[in-house]
């Protein structure tokens, strides 16, 4: 499958190695390839500069928004939430058109330090905010409630632990459904929330999740949802 993850950060390049991995044809997008590969600064977390990483995996290709999402049969929104619709604009409504995209971003503000805030919330969602700038393009939530390293390899975490999608297209939540399976998430670990306004239950966890990873010192930890017998 081609692939395109939209942004060079931790998570887009965990993203980028995994689907790699894989045998999917995989691209990163970025606003500016040349800039991006110029930076020596170290990222988030100590991430080294994309140059460095890119030199150790010549198979994933960068590209500039609007290419990246030309090449994508499906595109995963690995960008911050501050500029995830701007980078969303940068590829292209067209070029989305009729596909399938994965958004990954999450609203969040550090302003105030740890935990983060929201920048939108309770009434509204990042999701259904990419849905309604792009109508045509297939949106799935999923994947924001766990720590990129545990994105891609459940079995980072013992027992069973869930994942979550939300989306208004049945078959782009099936699509998604199967890049997770292929990530190792077990069928039934994945619960579908419904519609695209099931974004804001998995964006709003966010708070509990920054607390609970301060609280215990990772961030590889998940919730698993235990139905009753009643």
């Amino acid at each position: 499958m081609r692939i395109a993850v939209l942004g060079t950060g931790m998570v887009g390049r965990v993203l980028a190695a995994r689907l790699a991995g894989l045998g999917h044809d995989v691209v990163i997008g970025t606003r500016d390839p040349e800039a991006t590969l110029a930076r020596t600064q170290a990222g988030t977390m100590g991430t080294p500069p994309y140059a460095r990483w890119q030199t150790d995996h010549p198979d994933v290709r960068l590209l500039a928004f609007p290419d990246a999402g030309a090449h994508a049969e499906v595109v995963l929104n690995a960008t911050q939430g501050a500029v995830a619709l701007d980078a969303l604009h940068a590829v292209g409504a067209d070029t989305l058109a009729g596909k399938v995209l994965l958004d990954l971003a999450l609203p969040l503000d550090f302003s105030q330090g740890m935990p983060p805030t929201l920048t939108v919330a309770n009434t509204d969602s990042l999701g259904e905010q990419v849905q309604h700038a792009f109508p045509e393009t297939k949106v799935v939530k999923s994947l924001t409630t766990v720590f990129c390293e545990v994105m891609v390899d459940p079995a980072r975490i013992p027992g069973e632990h869930n994942i979550f999608v939300a989306g208004n297209d049945d078959e782009a939540k099936k699509t998604v459904e199967g890049i997770l399976e292929q990530f190792g998430w077990p069928t039934g670990s994945i619960l579908d929330l419904g519609d695209i306004t099931g974004a804001r239950a998995v964006e709003m966890y966010s708070r509990l999740f920054f607390t609970l990873a301060g609280r215990i010192g990772s961030l590889e930890l998940n919730i698993n949802v235990v139905r009753g017998t009643h």
